[in-house]
């Protein structure tokens, strides 16, 4: 469910790819000190967005529509694009993310245990 804004400063490795139109930025957080990424960060680049078109777009084109289906969903996408060196990989980003989603899993998936989502500014992306 959207949760109240909540916003996010780092400067960390962002991949950035297209999604069915989207530009969404992917990058990930730690929960504590020992740095294992596991919040996961997905988000859609722009000003006009609060990122529900990656639940939705879980929902149409991967027919998920449990949350946990809908994460798990997201994070492939993002995983995959992270792999794939034909995407923006920028290494040392400055970011601020505008929070509209946190997801709790059940379990760990795709080194995850939280995912994020919303919208994310870039400096140089529009």
């Amino acid at each position: 469910m959207p949760v109240s804004l909540t916003v996010l400063t780092a400067t960390s490795r962002v991949t950035v790819f297209p999604l069915e139109g989207l530009s969404v930025a992917y990058t990930t957080r730690s929960s504590d000190v020992r740095g294992l990424g596991d919040i996961g960060i997905v988000t859609v680049v722009g000003e006009q967005t609060d990122g529900e078109e990656l639940w939705r777009l879980a929902r149409d084109l991967g027919g998920r529509t449990l949350g946990a289906d809908q994460a798990r969903w997201i994070l492939t996408q993002a995983s995959r694009a992270r792999v794939v060196t034909s995407y923006t990989d920028l290494r040392n980003a400055a970011w601020t993310a505008h929070i509209r989603r946190r997801f709790e899993l059940n379990a760990l998936f795709a080194n995850h245990q939280v995912l994020m989502t919303g919208r994310i500014t870039l400096p140089g992306k529009h």
